[in-house]
């Protein structure tokens, strides 16, 4: 155990290493440090022989990271991430606080759950929020991570799902579009539309489960992202199908109309996630999002 302490290195030269390798300039790295350039080629070199690897190549009066410091750069943001959240979270708990760690993604987090929250933080204001936004499934044993919002199956390794609310797909329109009368799910099959990139096959599967086809699936605009898709359909540029959850603001201000009462659940839910064994800590914002969509699941 001794031997195996002495190998981890001082955080300062991780920092450094990161700093350094963030700006390809060990001078830029000292002033974001406040150390001389001397200091930071020695903490680097420090590191180098503690690890027996070149991090990094000097190219064209800057300084690139070598294989093996672009290997060991993700584990080092990864690190110091992780060592940050340890001491907002240490912090707080010295204040008498309760942080609540929660992952959301990009999207559900910015159009549905921050407009909800501060009516939860208005109940409960000793709760503190970690609101992180990472898309993928994590092991939340290597995370300050105390619950997670999950969209897809109620998979996830070493954590209980909750179902929270399924997907609900509707047709909507706005600007020029938003007042025109649709004659039906067949009028739609010719009409301009606009697609999600990452959910290329709703406007097909939403025709297919009214028994009808769609010629050309392809055709119309395409977008990589809910809120492009969303500020096009704002601009009269098509149709498109859209969650309802993440829609409810444009609706309610009349920005985007359901033009067909034709509402498609796809497969895919939203889960709420919690690691074994912080139950009691989750318990109190787990009910509260429950009665969020009470009435509505």
């Amino acid at each position: 155990m001794i031997l195996q302490r002495r190998m981890l290195p001082d955080m300062r030269l991780l920092q450094t290493f990161e700093s350094a390798a963030r700006h390809g300039n060990f001078t830029r790295a000292g002033e974001e440090l406040s150390l001389t350039q001397s200091a930071v080629s020695r903490q680097i070199r420090e590191l180098e022989d503690q690890l027996g690897k070149r991090l990094f190549e000097r190219v064209r009066g800057r300084v690139v990271v070598t294989q093996a410091g672009g290997a060991l750069l993700p584990e080092v943001q990864r690190l110091m991430a992780m060592a940050e959240s340890t001491m907002r979270h240490a912090g707080a708990g010295a204040q008498g606080d309760g942080v609540l760690a929660i992952n959301v993604l990009p999207t559900f987090a910015t159009r549905w759950l921050m407009p909800r929250l501060p009516a939860f933080s208005a109940r409960h204001p000793e709760a503190r929020f970690d609101l992180s936004t990472r898309r993928e499934v994590f092991d939340f044993a290597e995370t300050q991570c105390d619950m997670a919002i999950h969209y897809g199956k109620p998979i996830w390794p070493g954590a209980t799902c909750t179902y929270l609310c399924s997907e609900i797909i509707v047709p909507v329109a706005g600007g020029a579009l938003r007042d025109r009368p649709v004659g039906g799910a067949a009028a739609l099959a010719s009409a301009p539309k606009v697609h999600l990139t990452e959910r290329p096959r709703l406007w097909p599967e939403w025709f297919q489960r009214l028994g009808l086809d769609l010629a050309d699936p392809n055709a119309g605009h395409w977008f990589d992202q809910f809120s492009l898709t969303i500020e096009a359909v704002k601009g009269g540029m098509g149709y498109a199908l859209l969650p309802l959850y993440l829609i409810e603001a444009e609706v309610a201000r009349g920005e985007l109309t359901v033009v067909l009462d034709i509402p498609y659940a796809t497969e895919m839910a939203y889960y709420i996630v919690t690691p074994e064994g912080r139950d009691a800590k989750t318990a109190a914002f787990r009910d509260w999002l429950l009665t969020q969509v009470r009435g509505r699941r």
